[in-house]
């Protein structure tokens, strides 16, 4: 075959370096297009930059694990060098109110159980549970034909002495009376005649017979008299025929009563007036007395009894003002006095009992039994230095402390405690205003840095 005559020039993308050139540098030999990228230079290596990024971006995961674990040791170090921060409570000088804090109920002073004095069926129950009801109103209705049966009988009983004692007064008196009138002048004509012959007898004319019948006579005229005068004093007023007729009279009104009253059993009613607070009865019931068909709680004063625990017991006073709140109604205060401490211990509870009137007048939203909250005051103290309890470690033991602030660090400082409020506690010893302490729920020890935040 015939060969080119000419040799062919080089393209310009093609390198005609020698193949041992290439090998030198450790790289590829290539004939044709160049296989590096455009920045090789020097031989074919990459710039120092570009090595180095390559670097950093395969080491990305070290580097910012070493990042996190800087930033980690950090934080933490700087608490331990420079203390904890910490809300800082201040003494500060206020009024005080101590009191003590208990819950209990509303009571009325006293509660009545309606029941029935009878043995009977309910008729009807026009009252319901809760209701309102004034004194005298009919709260239950017995069924009561046989009393009035029994009434109208009395009545009877009644109307028969009233006429006896009309009788004696009216009659059998002005009979007797009329009687003893006629038995006098037969007394009187017997007498006559016992006189004449007696004087006949002793001047011979009458016969002894004659004489002993006028001496019959003039006996059984005596006798008549003194019938008529008995039968006369027995019905006068205050004889003993008038005072048996007035004395069944008397009886009789006794059972008239006593009928009238069981009758009126029939209906029971509201002795005072109050609230309903039970019903346990109903139409068609047989009661019987000493049974409980109703609770009723009169209206009047309201008292609340709570349970105040025996370590406080020095603390209480008769007179002791109080503010209350029923659970129901937090946002609602009243006022209530102490009235009464029980003389006794509860032994179960450890626990005396005090009652508390509410003054003046009872809120209308309190009801029977409703749990009530109540502040008692039992002392009070104006411009002492107090300090919140949240920084008192051992506020209820026999040595109470806190960490008072000093140059950035805490120390202990041992306190005296006087009066105890709901939230501050008198500060008799042991620190001045504007000292700084630290809370007792900080975890921070005695002679540790601490850092505060805004003071109050």
């Amino acid at each position: 075959m015939p060969s080119d005559p000419l040799p062919r020039p080089a393209a310009p993308d093609q390198c005609d370096a020698p193949a041992s050139q290439g090998a030198a540098a450790g790289l590829p030999a290539v004939v044709g297009r160049a296989a590096g990228p455009p920045e090789l230079n020097d031989g074919g290596r990459l710039p120092v930059a570009r090595r180095l990024g390559r670097s950093l971006w395969g080491a990305r995961w070290r580097i910012l694990g070493a990042i996190v674990l800087i930033g980690v040791a950090g934080y933490l170090a700087v608490p331990w060098l420079l203390g904890p921060v910490v809300t800082a409570q201040t003494a500060l000088r206020q009024d005080l109110v101590q009191s003590v804090v208990a819950s209990g109920r509303v009571q009325t002073p006293h509660r009545v159980n309606i029941g029935s004095q009878i043995t009977g069926t309910v008729a009807s129950v026009p009252v319901a549970e809760g209701q309102a009801v004034e004194a005298g109103r009919i709260l239950v209705t017995l069924e009561d034909s046989e009393l009035r049966a029994s009434v109208a009988q009395a009545e009877a009983a009644v109307a028969q002495a009233e006429a006896r004692v009309r009788q004696i007064a009216e009659v059998t008196l002005p009979v007797a009376r009329e009687n003893l009138s006629q038995a006098q002048s037969n007394l009187l004509n017997a007498q006559q005649q016992y006189d004449r012959a007696e004087s006949l007898r002793t001047g011979g004319f009458e016969t002894q017979v004659q004489l002993e019948n006028a001496r019959r006579a003039l006996s059984v005229a005596q006798a008549q008299v003194r019938a008529a005068q008995a039968q006369v004093a027995g019905n006068a007023p205050g004889g003993t025929d008038a005072v048996a007729a007035e004395a069944a009279l008397r009886q009789a009104h006794a059972s008239l009563l006593v009928a009238l009253s069981r009758l009126d059993y029939t209906q029971i009613r509201a002795l005072e007036a109050g609230t309903l607070i039970a019903r346990n009865v109903e139409r068609g019931w047989v009661v019987q007395p000493n049974q409980v068909l109703m609770v009723l709680s009169p209206n009047g004063e309201i008292e609340i009894v709570v349970q105040i625990d025996e370590k406080n017991l020095g603390l209480l006073a008769i007179g002791q003002h109080a503010t209350a709140s029923a659970d129901a109604y937090p946002d609602r205060r009243f006022a209530a006095e102490l009235v009464y401490i029980n003389p006794s211990v509860d032994p179960d509870r450890a626990s005396v009992e005090v009652k508390l009137r509410v003054t003046p007048l009872p809120p209308d939203y309190l009801r029977q039994d409703m749990t009530v909250s109540v502040d008692i005051a039992v002392a009070e103290r104006a411009g002492v230095l107090v300090l919140p309890i949240s920084a008192v470690h051992d506020a209820a033991g026999p040595s109470p402390w806190v960490l008072r602030i000093e140059g950035g660090r805490a120390h202990r400082r041992p306190v005296r405690i006087g009066l105890r409020g709901a939230q501050y506690l008198e500060i008799l010893d042991g620190l001045q205003e504007g000292d700084r302490m630290v809370p007792a729920s900080a975890a921070v020890a005695d002679g540790s840095r601490v850092r505060t935040m805004a003071a109050r």
